[in-house]
């Protein structure tokens, strides 16, 4: 289901939903939590990042069935996460209503904006429902949770857990995903990977004004082979033109369009650095303890952004950047320039620094 359309039904039916039906019954107290649904509608890169909250929900109630429901575009995320019993997806019909006849002793909504999840969660049979408390979905969860606007977004989906009496201040795992290995040896065995170090390039994004540019991507993969090592571009189907376009010539290897989610895991995993903008392989690279080398301009860095020694940010921050709220990317009047003037001289320097970087000395196999 096209993106534009959910967010048009939850902007008259789920708004209107949530204003109507009954609040939610006060929550009960449970002293044994076995089961528990968690609601993860949207994009790629929110299913990854809530990984480590599900990590530290499973590590805090052992022997805790996880069960995820899903979309079908990042259905694929939760098979990075070894404490997901079973992933739903709301957009089969089939997994719908086979959902409408189970119960849970909890039920967290995690989506940050939108209603209809909550809508989902009320109609639920739960006695706990923990949702973020955004605007009217509030009334729909016995056990609603304030959001920060200006936190990075791990830390919120950790906020959903403090109703269950869990919470934690240590930092993120330096790896909280995991490719299963069966993965890891069909990509290995099937994509021609290179066997000398490579680069991954994602060079896609969810909305136009997060692209940095197929010729700049394209100049960049020069500027890295010519040092030595090689160039993976990953993406998917809309990605397969600007993916033949950075490599063409035979300067490296595309695989967008031609592999899944998860295998895409698989080679970042093996790499040794990911390039990418604001995106769900960017987390994913982040998650698996990659360095990465990320383009930012609309986004905000606070919210969206890696951050460590092995990860190098580059951000314009111009008065007006960034304007991305609520989940919404607003069409710039100026061109994206936030992004545009962002230049390869400029990326390429970062690349160069993190390969050169690894445990604070200098890496003999780097530039």
């Amino acid at each position: 289901m096209r993106i534009w359309i959910v967010k048009f039904v939850d902007k008259l039916l789920g708004r209107f939903l949530a204003r109507v039906l009954p609040l939610s019954p006060k929550h009960e107290v449970l002293d044994d939590i076995r089961r528990v649904l968690i609601v993860r509608p949207g994009g790629i890169g929110d299913a990854l990042l809530l990984i480590p909250t599900i990590d530290l929900l499973v590590k805090k109630l052992p022997g805790l069935r996880v069960e995820v429901l899903a979309e079908k575009r990042n259905s694929q995320a939760f098979q990075l996460c070894k404490n997901v019993t079973r992933v739903w997806c709301y957009d089969r019909v089939r997994d719908f209503w086979s959902l409408t006849t189970r119960s849970y002793d909890v039920i967290i909504d995690t989506e940050q904006w939108y209603r209809l999840s909550a809508v989902f969660a009320r109609g639920m049979t739960a006695p706990i429902r923990i949702g973020f408390a955004t605007n009217e979905r509030r009334r729909l969860f016995n056990c609603p949770v304030d959001y920060k606007t200006d936190a990075y977004e791990p830390w919120n989906f950790f906020r959903l857990l403090g109703p269950l009496g869990i919470c934690t201040e240590d930092p993120l795992p330096e790896i909280f995903l995991t490719v299963p290995d069966q993965i890891m040896t069909k990509v290995a065995a099937t994509s021609s990977l290179p066997r000398k170090s490579y680069v991954v390039i994602f060079p896609g994004a969810s909305v136009v004004e997060k692209r940095w540019g197929a010729n700049r991507f394209r100049m960049l993969a020069e500027r890295i082979v010519a040092e030595g090592f090689s160039v993976v571009v990953v993406g998917g189907k809309e990605d397969i033109e600007t993916g033949e376009r950075i490599v063409d010539g035979g300067l490296g290897l595309t695989l967008a369009g031609k592999i899944s989610l998860i295998e895409s895991a698989a080679v970042v995993n093996s790499s040794r650095l990911l390039v990418a903008g604001d995106s769900g392989v960017l987390h994913m690279g982040f998650g698996l303890g990659k360095p990465t080398v990320s383009i930012f301009g609309p986004s905000s860095t606070d919210k969206w952004a890696p951050s460590g020694q092995k990860h190098i940010v580059i951000n314009h921050k111009l008065p007006c950047s960034p304007c991305a709220r609520f989940g919404i990317t607003p069409p710039c009047p100026i061109g994206a320039k936030c992004i545009q003037d962002i230049s390869v001289d400029e990326v390429f320097t970062g690349v160069k620094k993190v390969l050169k970087t690894k445990t604070g000395a200098a890496d003999p196999d780097a530039f």
